[in-house]
């Protein structure tokens, strides 16, 4: 295990769930401290979809409600959309967003960012997204979740991987592994808007959950095993800060 990451090892998803709660909210509580006292009053975190991390937001709710952490202030953005998909339609994952944290918490839609779904020319859609986070004085903290292929974001594994936010197509594993969320496998998008490798990797720093048996093998090739674009996660152990959160069927073999 390299110096640059920390890794929390739990019981099981529960507990997984509140220790990376607290860790969140831990860097929420530092940065209202000192911003005040900064060019960026309100600090940028990264947000990240699908399964892994829901339980997670559960417990910031329950935080941001007894008064331990106040969200409603931050400014967020998302790792990815499907494209082209509408930002009302239930399976898009600013609805996931609304529905699994930012409306519990008061956060506002305009403090909310996620790639815009219909965008017209998503080349251009992209490139602005990037602008924002730029212009947002970066990332500071960005959760990520990782595929069973090691994937993070929708940057599937491949001899080369894009650096800043793109347009791309979807392999057929992750539509066959979303169809669950759709009427049927014909419903899941084909493309997304996602953020590149070198827009996740200019967070400040990354928590990374993993969770269950079937991420234990793909976890270890990520932070044991060489690093390869063929395993896209592997990237993080260029990152000077990851911080990991596993359950210990995820971490048996770390």
């Amino acid at each position: 295990m390299l110096r640059n990451l920390r890794l929390h090892v739990e019981k099981d998803y529960s507990s997984m769930s509140q220790q990376a709660a607290e860790i969140f909210a831990a860097a929420v509580r530092a940065n209202a401290i000192t911003a005040a006292k900064t060019a960026n009053p309100r600090p940028a975190y990264g947000f990240a979809t699908g399964s892994t991390p829901v339980g997670m937001y559960k417990e910031l709710i329950l935080m941001h409600k007894s008064g331990n952490v106040n969200l409603s202030n931050i400014t967020a953005f998302n790792l990815d959309e499907y494209y082209p998909i509408s930002p009302t339609d239930p399976q898009s994952y600013r609805v996931f967003m609304r529905e699994n944290l930012f409306d519990a918490v008061g956060t506002p839609p305009e403090n909310t960012y996620i790639p815009d779904g219909q965008a017209k020319d998503p080349i251009a859609e992209c490139a602005a997204y990037d602008e924002k986070i730029s212009k947002a004085g970066g990332i500071y903290m960005q959760i990520l979740g990782i595929g069973n292929n090691g994937h993070i974001g929708f940057n599937e594994p491949g001899a080369s991987l894009m650096a800043t936010t793109w347009h791309t197509p979807l392999a057929q594993a992750t539509i066959d592994a979303n169809a669950r969320n759709f009427a049927s496998v014909n419903d899941v998008p084909r493309h997304a808007l996602t953020m590149g490798m070198h827009s996740i990797m200019m967070a400040k720093q990354i928590l990374l959950l993993a969770s269950g048996e079937g991420k234990a093998e793909i976890l270890h090739k990520a932070l044991c095993g060489p690093i390869t674009t063929n395993v896209p996660a592997s990237l993080l152990q260029l990152h000077n800060d990851v911080i990991i959160v596993a359950d210990q069927a995820a971490a048996r073999l770390l």
